[in-house]
């Protein structure tokens, strides 16, 4: 009962903000897809109760996971041959990680400024992990601006977690650990709004996908 008012208030928030067609296509894909992988994550957050904490929420955008359909066309994509190291970069609730893991990764990572995402995104780990028991994750309450990317991660996944600024910073960080440990680096951002940020830093895209009007998402590689 509890998921179904989730999915129902999901599809007026997508209706009202986009509209009906895309609301029924993205509702079919989360019901689909939070039964195919176990979890619970579908929801948006305007991320008003952290404002209130007194977290600088400026430099964010709304918490929304990436359709299904649209993740699980670019993740993994057939270009990606290493799976070493999956890291999520405003993870959420910890979706894209989840289905990173049904995909082969073994190792994965992700970072959110929200200890209330961390928290729900460590309980969609734990049950993804009883389905992969080799699974290693890490979830990380940090900004991302401050995330120094380990030197073993080979895949990147950004959901238009934060703007320009913040961009800025998040491309140098992850050219600084591809200086250190040089390796192919591929990364996958949904919603490329800031594309052009990791473009400047030697990322060359090498797959685009869109879907209706709004879903769309490039890989991009760095090597």
């Amino acid at each position: 009962m509890r998921k179904s008012l989730s999915y129902i208030k999901y599809f007026f928030y997508l209706a009202y903000n986009w509209n009906i067609k895309i609301a029924l296509h993205i509702l079919r894909q989360e019901i689909k897809g939070e039964e195919k992988y176990g979890i619970t994550t579908t929801g948006a957050d305007e991320l008003r109760s952290l404002e209130k904490k007194g977290i600088e929420i400026d430099h964010s955008t709304i918490y929304m996971p990436v359709s299904y359909d649209v993740l699980e066309d670019v993740c993994p994509h057939p270009a990606k041959e290493s799976k070493a190291h999956f890291l999520d970069i405003g993870c959420g609730k910890g979706r894209a990680m989840c289905v990173a893991a049904a995909n082969g990764f073994t190792k994965v990572t992700g970072i959110d400024f929200s200890k209330e995402f961390c928290n729900a995104a460590a309980v969609n780990l734990a049950i993804t992990k009883q389905k992969f028991p080799g699974l290693q994750y890490k979830i990380i309450n940090n900004d991302a601006f401050y995330f120094e990317i380990p030197n073993d991660v080979d895949c990147i996944f950004m959901f238009n977690p934060f703007d320009e600024i913040i961009m800025d910073a998040v491309a140098e960080n992850i050219l600084e650990s591809f200086e250190i440990a040089p390796r192919t680096i591929t990364l996958i951002y949904a919603n490329p709004l800031h594309k052009e940020k990791l473009l400047e830093v030697g990322f060359k895209q090498i797959y685009h996908t869109q879907k209706m009007n709004y879903l769309e998402a490039v890989i991009l590689e760095l090597k």
